[in-house]
Formats: structure tokens, sequence, C-alpha cells
């Protein structure tokens, strides 16, 4: 079976995009299970740390707090809305809009990330910075 048509992943399966704030390894992308409606992946947020206010263009996002606390930012209106987020917390940003998101407990906060449609994933593989893992198995 090809990396591009795989059913059942698990994180060792595949690349670990790491940077100073943390880790995400996608399990849905087009180059994982050929995806072309969305893009799934595990995000991993170091204590204090997180994702600086961005948006991205044409593509919606959700982010389900699987482990963890932080403060989330929309921008509702033009204005940025904060909430905390923990456990159980779905947030959804529809495309264009601005968002951060902050770990703001003890420990490592973990999302599940999806994009619809997929490209933003690809773009982080190109980011300064970012130094690629392979998967593990």
């Amino acid at each position: 079976m090809s990396q591009a048509t795989r059913t059942f992943i698990e994180p060792a399966d595949v690349e670990t995009q790491v940077f100073d704030w943390g880790r995400l390894s996608w399990l849905s992308e087009p180059r994982v299970t050929g995806t072309d409606r969305f893009s799934a992946g595990l995000v991993v947020l170091n204590p204090g740390m997180g994702h600086v206010r961005h948006n991205h263009p044409g593509v919606e996002e959700i982010l389900y707090v699987v482990e963890g606390k932080g403060i989330q930012m929309v921008e509702v209106d033009g204005k940025p809305v904060e909430q905390e987020v923990a456990q159980g917390v779905l947030v959804h940003i529809p495309p264009d809009i601005y968002h951060s998101t902050v770990n703001t407990g003890d420990g490592p906060m973990k999302l599940i990330a999806i994009y619809s449609p997929p490209g933003p994933e690809a773009l982080l593989r190109e980011m300064g910075g970012v130094v690629i893992e392979p998967p593990m198995r």
C-alpha cells in the first residue's frame, strides 16, 4: 500500500514539523491519504508557547482541544475575541479570519487541527525555522 492510500495512520507513521513553539504531525493530507478536501493533524504546543496572529486565505479551520488549556483568539467583525479553551472545546475559524492560540498550562497543549481545503500544512513545511523529522516507522 502506498503512503498516499493509507487508511489507518498514527503519529509515528508521518513526518513531524518541529518549530520553536511545538510540533505538528499531519495525519491526513494529500501526501499521506490522498485527500483533496481537508487535512488533519496533531498539534502539540509547548507550555507558554503558541501560534502568533495569522490567517489562512480561503481556508476554513477547526481546532479541537484534546489536552491542556490555553487562550484562543479569533477576530470577530475585525475585533479580537479571546477565550480560555481546554479539553473538549472545539473552535471554528472561518476562512480568512485572523486567530492565535497560546498554551497557558504547565504541560503540553494538544489539539487536532483540520483545514478545508488542505494547503496550509504544505506551506508550514516550507517556513523558515521548521525542522522536519522523518516518520519513526
